[in-house]
């Protein structure tokens, strides 16, 4: 089990600011939230997770530096997501010019905006299912490309929008096609 769904509904219907008061006030605890209002808590990313999402972070980040196209984050930013779920993916990109049109309050809280691009690598603890479902809600909300990374078994999804889920068996790199492009990640260092 990767993470715990609590549904506090019946008690308490947490609003956005009390939501982010809570992430606040519990800052060693990662929640996340869904669209029906329930709270996520999400375990720790264990060391082998963590050090392989800090290889996507690097490459991901040379890149923009150089293309100056966007904003990177990392696991622990949350956005609220248009359909009202509040998410944490992996790895995180918004194109410059809509991140630029927030204002600085939403910047410095819980951002209001979804994802151009986001990265799930799975962890051994991770249900498939529950991953799975997450990469469908950021595409629904306007993600435009998300890969869905299982290096249990060399596997990518890919997700994109309007389109069937492309599954790839040991791919040896992916391309940020349209949405970042000149950008290709090497999955070496993933599946070693």
């Amino acid at each position: 089990m990767h993470a715990v769904t609590v549904n506090f509904n019946p008690i308490i219907e947490l609003n956005d600011d009390q939501f982010y008061q809570l992430c606040g006030t519990n800052p060693k605890v990662k929640f996340e939230r869904n669209a029906k209002g329930e709270l996520i808590i999400m375990l720790p990313t264990g060391g082998e997770t963590g050090n392989l999402n800090f290889e996507i972070y690097i490459d991901l980040g040379i890149w923009n530096r150089r293309a100056k196209l966007g904003v990177c984050f990392d696991s622990s930013t949350c956005f609220h997501l248009p359909q009202g779920s509040d998410r944490s993916p992996n790895v995180a990109w918004i194109e410059q010019e809509r991140w630029d049109a927030l204002t600085p309050q939403q910047k410095d809280k819980i951002p209001p905006i979804c994802p151009d691009f986001v990265v799930e690598l799975m962890s051994a603890k991770e249900s498939l299912k529950f991953t799975q479902e997450k990469m469908k809600e950021y595409r629904e909300n306007g993600v435009r490309l998300g890969w869905l990374i299982n290096h249990q078994n060399h596997s990518v999804e890919i997700y994109r929008q309007e389109q069937i889920v492309e599954v790839l068996k040991f791919p040896t790199h992916l391309s940020g096609e349209n949405v970042l492009p000149g950008f290709v990640l090497n999955l070496q260092p993933i599946w070693n």
